[in-house]
């Protein structure tokens, strides 16, 4: 067999490979061009009811309505939101599962719990923040105080006998009182619940002085008169509670506490993909309709770029990890 001939066979095996290699490749492509195609799967790393409720229902139903396809929502709770999102970094990178991220989840469980089998900054693609809620410090008439500058004047002089209750222990509940005490140099005793509910209940029974919670979760009890709201960890004050000042208007600027829900995919999907998903979680948020659902649950309408997204996870993480340190917070 002559040369040429030998180098021809070797040529078609060659040939063949990157053929079907190319092959291979084209469910991506096409995916990304012609996507959606068929549901799209929503994961939620909540049980029904809570902001969070509000905030996936809503955007479930509308991005049915614009991308022509079912969106199913599939909750996943528990493992402090771990079980959600590990499902969601293992999902196939198709653009047809979606995840429901929560500040939490991202920035503050990886300082918390060992052995997490995802990875906030390597495992997923930020599409865009879809809607935030700010903490509110409030009191109840045991407490003698009536502002947050009295109110840390009242933790100096007494380290220890100023309790606070959260949502649960390791929670953003639990670390918004963390965070106040860092930075006023206060010692608060914390009594951790399991949720909201019943941690309100504590501040309104007089089982504890002070709540860090949502202004979701605060706002009604504040407006009722069975709570003192002291401050809203926000840069602006809320329609929601008009009267209640900032935290930097009540004398600690830098303590701003925010819970944030995101939209996430698999890493590896395709950018055109993730382009789409943007522009349409965009298009939603400007609706008037939109700002006015979320307003009623105290709930402000965001939307960010990818890359804002990424930052402010990135920076997250960094304040949290830090604080997370100091409170010696930790999920065995």
């Amino acid at each position: 067999m002559s040369y040429r001939s030998c180098k021809s066979l070797l040529r078609r095996p060659l040939r063949r490979l990157l053929a079907f290699g190319a092959i291979a490749l084209l469910p991506l492509g096409v995916q990304a061009g012609d996507w959606p195609s068929r549901p799209l799967k929503l994961i939620v790393p909540f049980p029904p009811g809570g902001a969070a409720d509000t905030v996936w229902r809503f955007y479930a139903e509308r991005l049915a309505s614009s991308l022509g396809q079912p969106v199913v929502v599939e909750n996943k709770p528990g493992a402090g939101t771990a079980i959600a999102a590990e499902a969601a970094a293992r999902a196939v990178p198709d653009g047809y599962t979606l995840s429901l991220a929560p500040a939490g989840q991202l920035t503050i469980l990886p300082h918390l719990a060992k052995d997490l089998r995802f990875d906030p900054l390597k495992d997923f693609a930020p599409v865009s923040v879809v809607a935030s809620v700010p903490y509110v410090v409030a009191a109840n008439d045991t407490l003698p105080v009536n502002s947050l500058q009295a109110l840390t004047a009242h933790a100096r002089a007494n380290p220890g006998k100023v309790s606070y209750s959260s949502c649960g222990s390791d929670t953003l509940c639990h670390l918004a009182g963390a965070l106040y005490g860092s930075l006023t140099g206060t010692e608060l005793l914390h009594v951790p619940y399991k949720g909201s509910a019943p941690a309100v209940a504590a501040l309104l029974g007089g089982e504890v002085n002070v709540a860090f919670d949502t202004l979701t979760v605060l706002a009604p009890q504040i407006r009722a008169g069975k709570a003192k709201g002291l401050a809203i960890t926000s840069a602006k004050r809320s329609p929601a509670l008009p009267d209640v000042p900032t935290a930097a208007e009540a004398g600690l600027p830098g303590y701003e506490v925010s819970s944030w829900f995101g939209i996430v995919v698999p890493v590896a999907t395709p950018a055109p993909v993730v382009e789409r998903l943007g522009r349409e979680l965009a298009e939603i948020a400007s609706q008037p309709a939109t700002r006015a659902r979320f307003a009623e649950q105290g709930l402000d309408v965001e939307s960010t770029t990818p890359e804002a997204f990424a930052r402010l996870i990135r920076e997250d993480s960094a304040k949290w990890a830090k604080i997370a340190a100091e409170s010696g917070a930790r999920i065995e």
